[in-house]
């Protein structure tokens, strides 16, 4: 596998695309997920290959596939937003947060991993990607997280800058006296 691994890696050096490209069904998920990202390196990733590998069955492989449809629009995000691996969530909802438009259903899709996923990872990069999103439907999940743990609390308060409001105000003043110091030192930031 490191062989293999290394091949895909030095084929998006080396602009070897057709290399990669036949990598991308090695049975290894290492190799397979760095195919991707020479694919990418090289300009060459198409929708169709990062579709099918957000279906792929090793994680590794799906979460590297959400990282880089960030910059592929077209690619939905919304399968990879309701992954069973928390860590394909997390990259998908950072994914979404970096695209300059999001669609109503990928958007209620994240509003949905910022207020209810199990994992607190997935619901700090869910509210993250809606402040970075900035649409006034993803307010009241952003203003859940200021009620979250607190590495959610502390996003959720970062969050809010695009917005304004009572509700806004009012959590940002809590925030202000939070228990956590770094939820009180992002609001004073915020503010």
């Amino acid at each position: 596998m490191k062989n293999a691994r290394r091949a895909a890696a030095i084929a998006g050096f080396c602009d070897d695309g057709a290399a990669a490209r036949r990598l991308l069904d090695h049975p290894e998920p290492g190799v397979r997920a760095t195919a991707l990202a020479a694919l990418e390196r090289l300009g060459q990733l198409t929708g169709d290959e990062l579709g099918a590998a957000m279906k792929d069955p090793g994680p590794l492989v799906r979460r590297r596939a959400a990282a880089l449809a960030a910059g592929h629009p077209p690619v939905d995000l919304r399968p990879a937003l309701r992954d069973p691996d928390a860590t394909v969530v997390e990259s998908a909802a950072w994914a979404t947060g970096e695209r300059t438009a999001v669609d109503d259903a990928t958007l209620e899709a994240l509003i949905e991993v910022a207020r209810d996923h199990p994992e607190p990872l997935c619901r700090e990069a869910g509210v993250a990607a809606l402040g970075a999103i900035g649409d006034e439907r993803g307010l009241p999940a952003i203003l859940a997280g200021c009620a979250d743990r607190p590495a959610v609390r502390r996003r959720a308060v970062l969050a809010l800058a695009p917005f304004s409001g009572p509700e806004v105000d009012a959590a940002l003043a809590a925030a202000l006296a939070d228990r956590d110091w770094q939820v009180r030192q992002a609001a004073e930031d915020a503010g």
